[in-house]
């Protein structure tokens, strides 16, 4: 099967494609909830803890432990936990969180070459890359979340009679790689050209050429104006009619011109109004 060169395709528009604004947009969001969501010490909190006040719960994340109660502003963290720290999760956990991060930092430099910020056209190659460098980020970021949720209850403490809830920051990671992965995602589709070029804004040559020339208008018709010109008389005058036609179509009776006068100049009889 003949395969298209990419010549024979266009981009009716200059704008940088929605495709990649959106990985662009997506991945340093989701990059910020990945780092609070490893940084903060609150993948999940214990309440009800055997010899603690009511109001006190333990806040537990994977680099930190902190206590705190109900009605304190300033919570009591780098507490030590080697049976909570001594999990597999935990170990797993950090090290796929912080890999993530760097993942995404590294997707993002190698996308911003490959989108249209100074150059007419993207370099849909190196703006795909990126974009899979993100999605692998995001995948990283979702596995140990999920892992981690998955055995939540069953990670062990010091007390096993302890109330395990959810933290916030398994809600951040979600999100975040969520975020992380639709956006890679997006970015490398634009490497191939799917759907007839319509997720990178392309259209193929013919359709555009067709196109434009269908709706152009038809030439005007030419109209065959009768001339207006008449023949003109003999003596060049610009009246298409002659001398006699004219005397002969007056209807007004015109006033006699004065005969010649003779030589004989004792005629005494009154001049008439024509003579004057």
């Amino acid at each position: 099967m003949h395969r298209r060169s990419t010549e024979e395709w266009i981009r009716l528009s200059l704008r940088t494609p929605g495709i990649l604004i959106f990985g662009m947009v997506m991945a340093p969001c989701g990059w910020v909830l990945d780092l609070t969501a490893t940084v903060a010490p609150n993948w999940r909190t214990l309440h009800e803890i055997p010899d603690t006040p009511p109001d006190q719960f333990v806040q537990q994340g994977i680099w930190d432990i902190c206590r705190t109660t109900t009605v304190s502003t300033r919570p009591d963290c780098n507490l030590e936990d080697s049976t909570y720290f001594g999990n597999e999760i935990i170990r797993v956990a950090q090290g796929l969180m912080v890999a993530s991060l760097i993942v995404t930092l590294i997707g993002l430099a190698v996308a911003i070459p490959g989108v249209r910020c100074w150059k007419d056209r993207p370099n849909w190659i190196v703006a795909g890359l990126g974009g899979l460098l993100i999605f692998l980020s995001g995948v990283m970021t979702i596995i140990p979340i999920a892992w981690y949720t998955h055995i939540l209850p069953n990670i062990t403490t010091k007390s096993p009679l302890v109330d395990v809830r959810v933290g916030y920051c398994i809600i951040l990671g979600y999100i975040g790689g969520i975020f992380e992965v639709l956006g890679g995602v997006v970015m490398f589709i634009g490497i191939c050209r799917c759907c007839g070029g319509k997720n990178r804004g392309e259209s193929r040559v013919e359709e555009v050429m067709g196109t434009r020339f269908s709706h152009q208008k038809p030439p005007p018709r030419l109209v065959n104006v009768p001339s207006l010109s008449r023949p003109r008389t003999s003596d060049n005058s610009s009246v298409p009619y002659s001398k006699d036609s004219i005397d002969d179509d007056v209807s007004f009776p015109r006033a006699k011109s004065p005969a010649g006068r003779s030589g004989n100049t004792s005629y005494g009889g009154r001049p008439y109004d024509a003579d004057l």
